[in-house]
């Protein structure tokens, strides 16, 4: 008996009478689709391949996720389109892939749709948006590539979440829910897990050259831009001895509705509705300095340190949200900025930003401005310190020193240090926000 076998097909032959011939028909197998790296937007060129999800060999399926890449703005995973089989990968982790360029070779099934070179962009904003279907326990649960692999880092099974988007989808905020419910609040990643200890220096002897990429690459770019603005900058101390108090006694009532309340939700809030009477300093103006553009909206940055680096998400119109909704989608971009999944969506479009330097140290800073926005507060670490009371008796007091910079191209300093005293008054007497709340 002799038997020939290839990829597709296994042939045996008979060569005597006590040996039987079998064939096995073909697999019917479609085209070989070169996968290639589409515009992602923001003018961007190229990316670094952090992660493969697949390897050659695997079997894949429409909207399951590919690999991960890292643009100088955002991490973006990239999703197939097809049902196949991964043929080919052609780069490296931490290689540079090109729009254009192709990123894998897919073996398509027969039937499985049009072929096409375009690939799928999926990115954590928008989960919202496009949607795969997982098969459990009989029936379809739908939740996208991200909220998946959310669920898989957290040992969550989607079959026991209740999905609240269209159709029963299930969204990210359903997650971190579930999670919640679980645990009684919702920690990042990174709180979970303890950070490695810090490696001990290793001195080689030798110089060693490398190439910025992602986000080193992108603050290259972006504060070069930033430091030709002129800046200015104006400090002062805030007396947080009332919102320690009440943030206290809030702190329970939000671990209960599943949110992590910290400071940061009254700091964010304080300052748009201080944007309310001072709305230059929710503008952006011009490259030349021509025009300026007064936003209507608050999309209140929080300069973020995460692995990747310095990022900047931002918290949507602000103007909006209660302080429980602002806790809420902050506690989102954590868990996003801990595991490196934070979208584009959600750090483009800022229009003012705070920088909690305090949660690292330190109590004064000179923060950068991140154009194309004007103005940009630095939070110290709030310190019990000795202060006179009314009747000039020595107490002590939880002060946090705040650190503005401002285009003093369009701002001047009076402007600055106005806003900044009605954005300590809310935050020294926070009842007071209620009267201004929509």
């Amino acid at each position: 008996m002799v038997v020939y076998a290839d990829l597709h097909q296994q042939i045996v032959l008979s060569l005597s009478d006590n040996v039987t011939v079998l064939f096995c028909p073909a697999v019917n197998q479609g085209p070989i689709v070169q996968f290639k790296l589409s515009d992602i937007g923001e003018g961007i060129m190229e990316v670094t391949v952090k992660e493969w999800y697949v390897k050659e060999g695997d079997k894949v399926s429409q909207f399951d996720s590919i690999c991960e890449v890292q643009s100088d703005k955002a991490s973006v995973t990239i999703t197939s389109r097809y049902d196949g089989v991964i043929k080919k990968l052609y780069y490296d982790v931490d290689a540079t892939a090109f729009v254009g360029k192709p990123l894998v070779d897919i073996e398509t099934e027969s039937g499985s749709g049009e072929t096409s070179e375009e690939d799928v962009v999926e990115t954590p904003a928008m989960a919202q948006e496009e949607h795969t279907h997982q098969e459990i326990k009989g029936h379809k649960t739908q939740a996208t590539p991200a909220v998946r692999r959310l669920a898989i880092e957290n040992n969550i099974k989607l079959s026991e979440v209740v999905g609240t988007g269209k159709d029963g989808r299930i969204l990210k905020e359903d997650i971190l829910n579930f999670l919640a419910k679980q645990t009684g609040a919702i920690l990042p990643p990174a709180a979970v897990k303890p950070p490695p200890a810090t490696p001990k220096p290793v001195f080689t002897g030798k110089d060693v050259t490398e190439p910025l990429k992602g986000v080193q690459k992108a603050m290259v770019k972006t504060m070069t831009v930033a430091l030709k603005i002129p800046h200015f900058g104006y400090c002062d101390e805030v007396d947080l001895s009332r919102l320690v108090a009440l943030r206290s006694e809030l702190k329970p009532l939000a671990e209960s509705r599943g949110v992590r309340l910290s400071y940061m939700p009254f700091f964010i809030k304080a300052a748009s509705l201080g944007l309310h009477h001072f709305p230059i300093l929710n503008a952006s103006v011009d490259e030349d300095c021509q025009n300026i553009t007064y936003k209507a909206s608050h999309n209140i940055g929080l300069a973020m340190d995460t692995s990747q680096g310095l990022l900047v998400p931002n918290v949507k119109n602000v103007q909006l949200l209660s302080v429980l909704e602002i806790a809420l989608e902050l506690n989102r971009l954590q868990v996003l900025g801990a595991s490196g999944q934070l979208g584009t969506a959600d750090l483009m479009g800022g229009t003012f930003t705070l920088s909690n330097i305090g949660s690292i140290g330190g109590t004064y800073a000179k923060p950068v401005i991140l154009p194309p926005e004007v103005a940009i507060g630095a939070l110290g670490k709030i310190q019990v310190l000795p202060r006179f009371d009314a009747a000039g008796q020595v107490v002590p007091a939880h002060i946090m020193k705040v650190s503005w910079s401002a285009d003093h191209r369009i701002i001047d300093g009076a402007t600055m240090c106005r806003f900044s005293n009605l954005w300590r008054e809310y935050l020294e007497n926070p009842a007071s926000m209620v009267l201004d709340l929509k």
